[in-house]
């Protein structure tokens, strides 16, 4: 796919995940809607999802793909380097990653881009991984980012946060 049809793709897609979660609130349904879209819309990709703090540990959330490491060893590998860093890291070569961690052996490229909360404390990371070296360029890490302001933008809480069970327990 040339620059100019991914940049299209990408600028599509944040208009569909717009359509799709005006629906609802719920940032976890919009994190499982952004999935799906981007997993089985973008090129090349074999797993996309979320990985989560939760006290001190990364924790997978909404996916698809392969089955995922359920918890990331601490400040190890591709995504937590992302969390630790505060940034978006594209990597051609994820074999070459120093402390890289292989939950699926075929993986050959992944980027990451933080998710924050309102505050601007990274809270999260979109990860997502290619079988194929080098997949992943500067327009794929502008297009993820691009998607990711607009879910941070649409959370009125923090994404850990479940209203109902707020609600409950206030009554």
């Amino acid at each position: 796919m040339n620059d100019d049809a991914l940049r299209n793709l990408f600028n599509r897609l944040t208009k569909q995940i717009l359509g799709l979660i005006a629906k609802t609130d719920d940032p976890v349904a919009h994190r499982a809607t952004a999935v799906a879209l981007l997993h089985h819309k973008v090129p090349g990709v074999s797993w996309t999802g979320f990985y989560f703090l939760r006290g001190e540990d990364l924790v997978v959330e909404a996916y698809q793909g392969p089955v995922a490491c359920l918890v990331l060893e601490r400040h190890m590998g591709v995504c937590w380097a992302g969390v630790d860093r505060n940034e978006t890291l594209v990597v051609e070569d994820v074999e070459a990653f120093p402390g890289h961690i292989a939950c699926d052996s075929r993986s050959r490229s992944e980027v990451v881009v933080p998710v924050r909360d309102a505050g601007g404390r990274v809270i999260g990371i979109l990860d997502v991984d290619s079988f194929h070296p080098g997949q992943f360029t500067e327009i794929h890490r502008e297009g993820y980012e691009s998607i990711i302001r607009l879910l941070e933008g649409n959370w009125q809480t923090e994404p850990t946060t479940d209203r109902r069970r707020e609600k409950r327990s206030r009554t």
